[in-house]
């Protein structure tokens, strides 16, 4: 098979079997199109990405562990000409500004995929960038708004995003000392770094923090 043509290999990382059995449909039925893989997290997706060759992962934000934008954060790194396409249910301008900004190549929400799912790909790969009518409404609005503040979620660090991740889906100190291999002290030193940068001085408020900035799905 000649390079020309060659099928687009693609990554789906979604935590909803359901979703991405759906995903998987539309993709198949694409002679073009190759999906080499399914993953449900965030780590997941990046284990992916160092063991098979990707040229399109299908990105939602929300997962558990890692959640998209730390994948975003790492995943071109890891493979060269990687090309990412959001797809979620988040409109907000914040979501939208913030995974350009982190490397998405393309921003679709989730009642779009049906319609527009390949042609996202296919453009992402040809390298143009690929927002849905409502996306794009969504970006002139960025561009035309005043400079926001940054997002107190910018302030922390990968590793404290974890840490908040883990304490909203109601870990224990123990189990997310385990879960990233460091010390009970040194999660209790990050929940504290969480609550003095975040001026949330409790877990609960920690917890709606998260749920509020899409880190985990409400209860």
């Amino acid at each position: 098979m000649t390079a020309a043509a060659r099928r687009t290999r693609v990554l789906l990382a979604d935590d909803h079997a359901l979703v991405r059995a759906g995903l998987r449909r539309i993709l198949d039925a694409q002679p073009g199109l190759q999906v080499v893989g399914e993953v449900e997290d965030g780590a997941a997706a990046l284990a992916a990405l160092r063991r098979e060759e990707v040229d399109v992962l299908v990105l939602d934000l929300t997962m558990p562990g890692k959640d998209g934008f730390a994948v975003l954060a790492e995943a071109k790194r890891l493979r060269e000409g990687l090309k990412i396409l959001v797809l979620t249910m988040h409109a907000d301008p914040e979501y939208v500004a913030r995974a350009v900004r982190e490397g998405a190549d393309g921003y679709l929400l989730k009642d779009s995929a049906v319609n527009d799912l390949v042609a996202g790909i296919e453009s992402v790969r040809e390298g143009r960038a690929y927002f849905t009518p409502r996306i794009q409404q969504e970006l002139t609005e960025i561009l035309r708004a005043k400079p926001a503040p940054p997002s107190p979620l910018e302030l922390l660090t990968e590793r404290e995003r974890e840490v908040l991740t883990c304490i909203a889906e109601g870990l224990s100190t123990k189990e997310i000392a385990a879960r990233f291999d460091i010390s009970i002290r040194t999660v209790e030193t990050h929940r504290a770094n969480l609550m003095r940068k975040l001026d949330l001085h409790s877990v609960a408020r920690l917890v709606q923090f998260a749920i509020r900035e899409g880190l985990v799905k409400p209860p």
